[in-house]
């Protein structure tokens, strides 16, 4: 059988490409013409990605600046992207701003406040040394302890502000824990030996990663309500030390949390019944767990009624790199 095209007469035309050769030539030239479109497409997609990086880059350093496009599809889409990370950009800067104003009003709050009931509990002291009928004397008593709850209420709300609206940030290093457990120990002994509690805490030489002023104002508020809701027994911190994380742990042998209640405890201005008559805002237990999450640990507890509580305040693990990271995920 000939491989040459025949002629009409049915004999080879001589000249011309044989059969199987024009096949392959033709599938040759359909997968170069496919190579070439394929190498020409990634050509556009390394750009597209190149300026695409740029943009993100520009928009991370706030430099993002206009450019020119064309009306090609890869450059709608770079449009597309420049606009809505010159909108994003508009945002963070507007959320700046607006942070600034919330810090400036927070302080001239705090101002205001502090001034007057200062004051207020001045006079509340000069008026208790002088000497006053019986009423008037426990008027004056009821009048500091008032002003008391309103300058602890002031503190309290504008330190939950600020960390709320990221005012400032948690700054953690690497520190030792003995030094702030027995800060605390110093600090609630008073109140636990005038209930009759046992308040001490294990020495230790473990380190964690943490901020060193706000994770004490987290265990305080945890050491509080332990020496509050004790009527007897005692009260003891202690640190076991993991591979990730350090953990500090407050028991008590109080009243005890229902379990059902356990889920609740941490939620904003949460009181259980059981403690209503009690001074409280039910914010101390918030406050900690923000405080704990920034830093990149958590808190677990473990609780029966009429036996006592256990809170196990998780720190990262002294020197840890990720700590940073977790802070900043938390925000999200």
């Amino acid at each position: 059988m000939s491989s040459m095209i025949p002629s009409p007469g049915g004999t080879p035309v001589p000249g011309t490409i044989p059969i199987p050769y024009a096949i392959a030539l033709m599938f040759g030239t359909v997968i170069l013409s496919a190579l070439i479109a394929r190498a020409v497409w990634k050509i556009h997609i390394r750009r597209l990605h190149a300026s695409l990086m740029r943009m993100l880059d520009a928009a991370m350093k706030g430099s993002l600046t206009e450019e020119t496009f064309d009306e090609s599809l890869h450059s709608a889409l770079e449009s597309r992207m420049h606009d809505y990370l010159a909108a994003a950009e508009t945002s963070v800067q507007a959320a700046a701003a607006e942070r600034a104003h919330i810090k400036e009003l927070i302080s001239d709050i705090s101002h205001q406040t502090k001034t007057p009931v200062s004051n207020i509990l001045l006079y509340a002291a000069l008026l208790s040394e002088q000497e006053l009928p019986a009423d008037s004397a426990a008027y004056v008593k009821e009048l500091s302890a008032q002003a008391e709850k309103l300058r602890f209420l002031t503190d309290v709300l504008v330190k939950m502000s600020r960390l709320e609206t990221g005012v400032f940030t948690l700054q953690p290093a690497d520190t030792p824990l003995e030094p702030m457990l027995a800060s605390l120990q110093t600090q609630w002994e008073p109140s636990a030996r005038r209930k009759g509690l046992a308040l001490t805490y294990a020495p230790t030489g473990a380190h964690a990663f943490f901020d060193a002023k706000w994770t004490q104002e987290a265990l305080g508020n945890i050491l509080d309500n332990a020496v509050k809701y004790t009527d007897k027994g005692s009260v003891s911190m202690e640190v076991i030390p993991y591979e990730l994380f350090v953990c500090v742990k407050i028991t008590d042998t109080g009243i005890g949390i229902p379990e059902e209640e356990l889920a609740l405890i941490f939620r904003r201005f949460y009181r259980s019944q059981a403690v209503r008559s009690e001074d409280g805002l039910g914010i101390g237990l918030y406050l900690a767990r923000e405080i704990v999450s920034r830093e990149g640990g958590y808190i677990k507890v473990s609780s029966a009624v009429g036996t006592g509580s256990s809170f196990q305040v998780f720190l990262p693990a002294g020197a840890r790199k990720d700590a940073a990271g977790a802070q900043i995920l938390s925000k999200l």
